[in-house]
């Protein structure tokens, strides 16, 4: 058994907490409540699963990241990682905010009064 990555072992670190804490979904959206589905569940993100091909492995884990990064996993968007800055750009745009394409998500939020 190949050894796994520091990134590899915070996806599934986080996949399991969030299993915990009962906010792992699948795919449809509905619960996960089999400690089995929510490994199986890691190890895909993570890029460890054995029906993966090298290829697909470093893909998924790629995938992984660039959600994490967006603020996409249910601990984020739990934790008031609300919006995107796509989704706050978008709003900010419709509200004709002035400087909206330079302004970080922080900068946007603020631009918009969300706190």
């Amino acid at each position: 058994m190949a050894k796994e990555s520091p990134a590899q072992r915070d996806v599934m670190e986080r996949v399991m907490q969030e299993y915990k804490e009962g906010e792992l979904a699948t795919s449809t959206g509905r619960k996960v409540t089999n400690r089995d589905q929510a490994i199986a569940i890691g190890l895909r993100e993570a890029g460890e699963s054995n029906t993966q091909s090298p290829k697909e492995k470093k893909s998924a884990l790629r995938h992984t990241e660039r959600r994490e990064r967006k603020g996409e996993t249910a601990r984020q968007r739990d934790e008031g990682g609300g919006e995107t800055k796509l989704e706050l750009y978008e709003r900010a745009r419709k509200r004709h905010i002035p400087g909206r394409s330079k302004m970080s998500k922080e900068q946007l939020r603020n631009a918009l009064g969300i706190d």
